[in-house]
């Protein structure tokens, strides 16, 4: 059975049995309806996903694998603040009337630093690293900028991501403050393990480990009956992950490039609210 349902499904378990609600405290996020969306939380869970041997997506219930990766080149290719460069509509009650995000995600990757070997943004520092000093214990990104905090329309949620060489292996490790863990746990982790790959093609690295470092690990209420739903479904082995062997540059990747074959799952009873 696929290992990422392994994961999820213990955290899950964890957290409903372990957890702290915080229904005794004012929280922001709201139902559509105006209700408080209360949860309860988990605080720093670490989860591993070893590349090599396995994709990490979840069986128990269908992660929108397309999605998740036009998701990540948005951000991490086109650097992008506006959602209409993305195919989805996720992030729409964030836009403003001209599309825009503010500052956020993709804006700060897109931002020019000066280095002495020249400027870069963060993505094409990170490419530059991977190539040219591979030992490095420095390669990483930041979008959580607290000098542009009061101009994003929304605070990054997977804000850091750290790289490391170890021997022909890339391994990444994602810092996230917060995870909805039903709406958006296994989104993250496919997305960041595809941009993971994508990466360490481009760079003549193998895929290595994935690490996921969650500050608050969440289920909101309304999500506990679906969740417990869930965890009677039927599971089944990973699918097999295609990825275009013959692209070597990051900014080539599109959409297209990627494949899952053999993406057996089970269904959910019904719709996912969302919390806003």
């Amino acid at each position: 059975m696929s290992r990422a349902d392994d994961i999820f499904l213990a955290n899950m378990a964890d957290i409903m049995e372990n957890g702290t609600w915080d229904t005794d405290l004012t929280v922001r996020p709201h139902w559509e309806d105006g209700t408080p969306a209360h949860t309860v939380k988990k605080f720093c869970i670490v989860n591993r996903y070893d590349l090599s041997k396995e994709f990490p997506i979840l069986t128990v219930r269908k992660t929108a694998f397309k999605s998740c990766i036009d998701e990540i080149l948005w951000i991490w290719q086109k650097k992008s603040n506006n959602v209409h460069d993305l195919h989805s509509h996720i992030w729409d009650s964030w836009a403003d009337e001209s599309g825009s995000i503010g500052k956020a995600y993709g804006y700060q990757l897109g931002v020019k630093h000066q280095y002495k070997e020249g400027e870069f943004d963060q993505v094409d520092r990170v490419l530059y690293d991977l190539k040219n000093n591979p030992a490095s214990r420095r390669i990483m990104t930041n979008i959580f900028v607290h000098a542009d905090l009061n101009e994003m329309h929304l605070y990054p949620c997977a804000y850091s991501m750290t790289f490391n060489v170890t021997g022909d292996k890339l391994n990444g490790i994602l810092n996230q403050r917060s995870n909805d863990m039903l709406t958006a746990n296994n989104w993250n982790v496919v997305q960041y393990s595809v941009l993971l790959m994508m990466l360490a093609q481009v760079s003549g690295f193998k895929p290595g480990e994935f690490v996921h470092v969650i500050a608050d690990a969440h289920i909101y209420d309304r999500h506990i009956p679906l969740v417990q739903e869930m965890m009677k479904n039927p599971r089944y082995p990973a699918p097999k992950f295609i990825m275009n062997k013959d692209i070597k540059n990051f900014y080539d990747f599109t959409v297209d490039d990627f494949a899952l074959e053999n993406y057996e799952y089970s269904t959910l009873g019904k719709k996912i609210e969302v919390a806003i």
